[in-house]
């Protein structure tokens, strides 16, 4: 085994113990959310068992991390990502920008202008206005945000979001089951 390998192996115990460790998770409650035997986690975190894709895939997902964090493999080289924008007809687009089921999905979107239809569904959107204005609509109340400006809504409430002329606005959405929120921290004005 050459050396670099060597040393990222060596490294995943120690990852899998602190991120354990840092969410306050113990090695039987990691047992039961993974279905990995205690003793064959407690041998991983300190490095007398070799970890395996079929051990680390099922740990990635109990910590809701990508499989790289546990591994941390080096740089493959080129660290571009590669978006493949969705064509939903009529002039909208919708870029995934993210693909981790279960949690918060976030979209670039290019929305076109169309007649509103107010839904609803289990979840929380919080929508960020990049080129456009945007026309919100919760219920009875309607808001007009301009670029930089964001809104965050409980998709229960009955909404519909879309140009508020006849051009299209652009918006980063992010989308979560209910209960995920996004966190915005502004810094205090002079």
């Amino acid at each position: 085994m050459d050396a670099e390998l060597k040393t990222v192996l060596d490294g995943i115990g120690p990852r899998l113990r602190t991120l354990r460790q840092e969410r306050g998770q113990t090695l039987e409650a990691l047992a039961a959310a993974t279905g990995i035997s205690l003793s064959t986690l407690s041998r991983l975190e300190s490095g007398k068992r070799r970890p395996t894709l079929d051990l680390l895939l099922p740990l990635a997902r109990a910590h809701r991390v990508a499989l790289d964090a546990l591994v941390a493999a080096p740089a493959s080289g080129d660290p571009r990502v590669h978006l493949r924008p969705l064509h939903k007809g009529h002039g909208n687009v919708v870029v995934p920008l993210t693909s981790y089921p279960g949690r918060v999905q976030v979209f670039k979107q290019v929305l076109a202008p169309r007649e509103p239809r107010l839904v609803t569904h289990e979840g929380y959107e919080w929508l960020y206005v990049l080129a456009g204005e945007l026309r919100l609509l919760l219920g009875e109340r309607e808001t007009l945000l301009r670029p930089g400006e964001v809104a965050e809504f409980d998709t229960r409430e009955p909404h519909w979001f879309g140009p508020a002329g006849t051009t299209a606005v652009e918006v980063l959405h992010l989308y979560g089951p209910r209960g995920d929120q996004a966190v915005v921290r502004e810094a205090p004005h002079p």
